[in-house]
């Protein structure tokens, strides 16, 4: 699955064709994805004004004029390109930039008008049918299943070190695990955790609780955690996302943070920490892949 940073990526990328436009037509190529299309999608959508684009979590928010939002999620193969005309030149005229290039797996198409004219096209992809895109209410949207009970973002204000101490008093619970609890930190995937807790120098198997004093208050160690769980999303999306296995960025290329992982699939490397002179490990949690240094994180 795409992790947050790639999630921030495709919205930035889609962001300067789809905000403002006015969708003319909403094309599906079929009545489902992994979940059926709400009843009358297109007719909903078509004709209004795209206002914005945010992000909650790993989902991409599209907010309508009339107060409705598209949820979309890309699962494990979506993507969205982007297929712009101008009406000012023919030359070179059309962008095209796929991500398959088997038309069969084009499942929704939106057909977009600027103010000024322009029109576009933005194609949504899905070889495998993970993804899936919902209509809800944007006043409701809180209400909305996958968004009710989830933490705080990663890059806002409301995540500190406080808020933490918070939720990790009293947890015998690995770190690695309470950090992956969306319910704590939205959005906050394997990757970035592995990442984040090499940058702290804490091991994945202490229990959350030890970062908490006794008195509930976050030790220093939880303020350096919190700083660099901030540090290393912003960073990734700095750098256009890992791009793991076939994601790729709304402009045809690939992100390029996957270079730049210390620990995350690093199995049997030396750890980058300098002096440490210890290795990257593999371990298993929860069924899942945890790479770190047992050497500098304690």
């Amino acid at each position: 699955m795409p992790e947050l940073p790639e999630v921030e990526t495709v919205r930035r990328g889609l962001a300067p064709t789809m905000e403002g436009a006015r969708v003319e037509k909403v094309v599906l190529a079929r009545p489902d994805l992994r979940f059926p299309f709400p009843p009358g999608f297109s007719a909903l959508v078509e004709g209004k004004r795209i206002v914005s684009l945010a992000r909650r979590a790993k989902y991409l928010l599209i907010e309508l004029e009339d107060g409705l939002t598209i949820i979309a999620h890309l699962g494990m193969s979506g993507s969205f390109r982007i297929e712009v005309q101008t009406g000012a030149s023919e030359t070179p005229g059309e962008f095209h930039h796929a991500r398959s290039k088997d038309g069969k797996h084009d499942h929704v198409i939106f057909h977009l008008q600027k103010e000024t004219g322009a029109s576009a096209q933005v194609i949504y992809n899905d070889p495998r049918r993970f993804g899936f895109m919902h209509l809800v209410e944007r006043a409701h949207i809180d209400l909305y299943p996958a968004f009710a009970d989830l933490g705080p973002e990663p890059t806002g204000n409301a995540l500190s070190a406080d808020y933490l101490a918070s939720r990790f008093d009293g947890k015998s619970q690995p770190l690695k695990s309470t950090l992956l609890d969306q319910k704590v930190i939205a959005g906050l995937g394997n990757i970035y955790v592995c990442e984040a807790m090499w940058r702290a120098h804490l091991s994945p198997l202490r229990a959350a609780g030890t970062l908490v004093t006794k008195t509930g208050k976050p030790k220093a160690q939880l303020v350096d955690l919190t700083q660099n769980i901030r540090e290393v999303i912003a960073d990734a999306i700095a750098a256009g996302g890992s791009s793991l296995r076939d994601h790729i960025q709304t402009d045809g290329t690939l992100g390029y943070f996957q270079h730049s992982f210390s620990v995350y699939d690093r199995q049997g490397h030396a750890c980058p920490t300098p002096g440490c002179g210890g290795t990257v490990e593999r371990i298993v949690q929860a069924g899942r892949s945890t790479f770190y240094c047992a050497a500098c994180q304690k």
